[in-house]
C-alpha cells in the first residue's frame, strides 16, 4: 500500500534531479573542483525498472558530466530525456512534457533544493527526499522517508510500480 496521497496510476514519467537527489547533498570534491558523486544502487535498479515498465524516466539537472551521462545510458534512460548543465528547469521541463504528449498530473519530479520549485509547482505530483531544502518540503505532496542519494528515489519508484501492478513478485523477479 502507497504512503502517497496521489493516484499514482495516472502517472506515465517521473523526473528526478541529480545532486541531492540522486547522489547525497555532500560529495568529496576532484582534484579538478569537480564533485565526485555516489549513486545508490538501488536507486538505479528501480530506475531501470521503470524504463522497462514503459514509464518515461528523465533527469533535469543543474550538474554536468561524462560520469552522469553514461550512468543514466546505462541504465537505459533515452539521451533526450537527460537534461544536463539545466539553467532553466522549467523550460526543459516542458520540453519533456511536449516531447511525450504528457500532461502535467502525469508527471512525478523529485527534487531537493530551490532550482527545482517551478517544476515542482508545475508537476502533478511534487515530491522531495527527507533532507530537502524547507522551502522544497512546503510545495511537495510527498516527502520521502530517505535522504537523497539514499533511496529516495526507489522509494518513490516502487510505490509507483506497486500502485500500478508492475513491481515484480519474488517469483517474477528470479526470472527477470
Amino acid at each position: 500500500m502507497s504512503t502517497i496521497n496521489y493516484d499514482l496510476c495516472r502517472l506515465r514519467a517521473l523526473l528526478f534531479d541529480v545532486d541531492g537527489v540522486l547522489s547525497a547533498t555532500v560529495v568529496p570534491m576532484a582534484s579538478d573542483g569537480g564533485p565526485v558523486r555516489t549513486v545508490n544502487v538501488k536507486d538505479g535498479y528501480a530506475m531501470q525498472r521503470a524504463v522497462l515498465s514503459c514509464l518515461h524516466v528523465g533527469i533535469l539537472s543543474g550538474g554536468r558530466g561524462e560520469a552522469l551521462q553514461h550512468r543514466f545510458h546505462s541504465l537505459g534512460l533515452n539521451a533526450k530525456d537527460v537534461y544536463l548543465g539545466s539553467s532553466f528547469k522549467l523550460e526543459d521541463y516542458r520540453d519533456f512534457l511536449r516531447r511525450h504528449e504528457l500532461q502535467e498530473d502525469e508527471v512525478a519530479y523529485m527534487g531537493d533544493d530551490l532550482p527545482d520549485i517551478p517544476v515542482l509547482r508545475r508537476c502533478g505530483l511534487p515530491c522531495c527526499p527527507r533532507d530537502a531544502a524547507p522551502d522544497v518540503k512546503r510545495v511537495c505532496k510527498y516527502i520521502s522517508h530517505a535522504d537523497g542519494g539514499h533511496g529516495c528515489v526507489r522509494d518513490l519508484i516502487e510505490q509507483v510500480l506497486r500502485a500500478q501492478g508492475i513491481w515484480p513478485s519474488d517469483e517474477e523477479e528470479l526470472r527477470w
